[in-house]
């Protein structure tokens, strides 16, 4: 895109125009500053990247422009018109559309209710115009080139496909202003292309576009300027290609990330199988699949969204209905028994990390030890606090999550550390046989998924084995051994650790292969 004039002092953009303009805007909770002196502006008809480590003030940032929260002090200019009254609908009334990170569908809504909602169709006598609003729904869906059925109810919807109905909804009402938080981070590279061509067409239309992302090669793909939060400062606020990828990492984290991807450890050669999968089905697909994941082995599963990925993995747990026999260390696993696949050995961070990996109201300490509750017990019945919290602070301090402590409310940690916390439950007491990850780091910052590798491979170097679900491509290649990819739940190539490149990837990802080294 080409890139605009981004840095003017507060007078000069009063004088040029802004869509948005904060002047020395604070915020803080319970006492802890979030956002200190916040001064910057974004012109109409431009898209700005805001990046940032979670837990940098970004979303925070957000909820004030989108009337979420007052500042406790400064300024909030929009349109040039300053912001005296802070709620979502006057928010709305200003032209500003939020499609957040954790998104809020209305799960027993049918598609087209929740694309419609706050805009229906009345007839003169009061009743809703059903017909029409379904017709209209298709038609919106058909214009961003998605088949979705708006009957579908949205509890049926896989992630990606929600993230594309909240997209849709959020920017098909003449929005002047649209706040995207990670919204390409559960999307397919098709669907994120899709996804960009909607990003141009809000932007040939005047209307200024704040987006956060951790995914480099975004950046300069479709940003005009970029603004680079850290410990609740804008530090950076540069245009576009003005700054190396490097710069922008230094500027977000504070320091020189020397590494993204630690040095791959070598799984062991002739080491044991641990899971053994065969002829396993999964509703909703007519394919079998055999797979085995070795001690010390990541075993990467690729593909497009809608590919059967999850669902394999979600079955392979036990939380998902399927037939076919799985194995760990030659043993079988009862399926569709979660509490069979634990005590087995299988540990499991899904990708909704909100809804099934975390228990958001409760504490770090609750998180950890709510699997193993029978490891404190003291005798009928009780638990030991003590020995609860020095197994929680054990394994906080090898898992690195940032927090005040193991009785924080996991609702206030960021998002990567959300995900530690996930993956630290599974590493109490015995480590797990296996180890289940899907989409692992989406919607996580550069610092915190370096940490997040890290522990990947030093579990997998202590002979877990690890079975990888990831859209990131650079995530995919460069911490699996090897790589399935799957399409419509089959699988329709496997590459080496020689032969992973995204070229390969996304060929057997479409169904294209020929040209495909084996």
């Amino acid at each position: 895109m080409e890139a605009a004039s981004a840095c003017l002092d507060p007078e000069v953009e009063a004088r040029q125009g802004t869509a948005i303009r904060l002047d020395n805007v604070e915020k803080g909770f319970d006492g802890v500053p979030v956002l200190r002196n916040i001064t910057v502006g974004f012109r109409p008809g431009t898209v700005n990247v805001l990046a940032g480590e979670n837990g940098a003030g970004k979303s925070t940032l957000f909820r004030i422009i989108s009337g979420q929260h007052a500042p406790d002090s400064g300024a909030l200019y929009l349109h040039g018109d300053l912001v005296r009254t802070y709620s979502p609908r006057h928010a709305q009334t200003l032209g500003v559309s939020i499609i957040p990170q954790e998104l809020a569908p209305i799960p027993d809504m049918r598609l087209w209710q929740n694309l419609l909602v706050g805009h229906e169709s009345v007839s003169l006598g009061g009743f809703l115009r059903r017909r029409a609003m379904i017709e209209q729904a298709a038609a919106m869906l058909r214009g961003v080139g998605m088949t979705l059925d708006p009957e579908t109810p949205m509890k049926e919807l896989g992630v990606a496909e929600t993230q594309m109905v909240e997209i849709l909804k959020a920017t098909s009402w003449d929005s002047r202003i649209v706040l995207m938080d990670e919204p390409s981070s559960s999307l397919s590279s098709r669907e994120t292309e899709q996804l960009f061509k909607v990003i141009a067409m809000l932007r040939a239309k005047g209307a200024c576009i704040l987006y956060t992302s951790h995914r480099m090669e975004e950046i300069e793909q479709i940003s005009d300027t970029v603004a680079i939060m850290r410990d609740g400062h804008i530090v950076s606020h540069e245009a576009t290609g003005s700054q190396t990828e490097h710069q922008i990492i230094a500027a977000m984290v504070g320091r020189e990330l020397t590494e993204l991807f630690p040095n791959r450890v070598m799984a062991p050669a002739g080491s044991p199988v641990v899971l053994s999968v065969r002829d396993m089905t999964v509703r909703g697909y007519d394919a079998c699949v055999s797979l085995d994941v070795r001690a010390g082995e990541i075993l990467g599963l690729g593909g497009l969204v809608g590919a059967g990925r999850s669902e394999l993995l979600e079955a392979i747990f036990g939380t998902r209905a399927g037939t076919g026999h799985v194995t760990i260390d030659g043993q079988p696993v009862r399926s569709g028994s979660p509490s069979a696949a634990i005590r087995a050995g299988m540990a499991m961070v899904p990708e909704d990390r909100k809804h099934a990996g975390v228990l958001t109201a409760m504490s770090i300490m609750d998180n950890v030890t709510l699997p193993y509750l029978d490891r404190f017990e003291v005798g009928a019945g009780f638990l030991s606090p003590a020995r609860r919290r020095e197994q929680t602070e054990k394994i906080l301090l090898a898992t690195r999550v940032a927090c005040t402590g193991p009785l924080q409310k996991v609702a206030h940690l960021s998002g990567g550390n959300q995900q530690k916390v996930a993956l630290a439950r599974w590493l109490v007491g015995k480590k797990p046989r296996l180890l289940i990850l899907d989409e692992p780091t989406r919607g996580i910052d550069v610092g915190a998924r370096s940490e997040l590798y890290r522990l990947f491979n030093e579990l997998a170097a202590e002979g877990v084995a690890i079975l990888l679900a990831s859209s990131d491509m650079p995530e995919l290649i460069n911490l699996s051994h090897r790589v399935l990819v799957l399409r419509g739940g089959a699988i329709m190539g496997e590459l080496s650790k020689e032969e992973l490149d995204q070229e390969k990837i996304l060929r057997l990802a479409m169904g294209k292969t020929s040209n495909v080294a084996h």
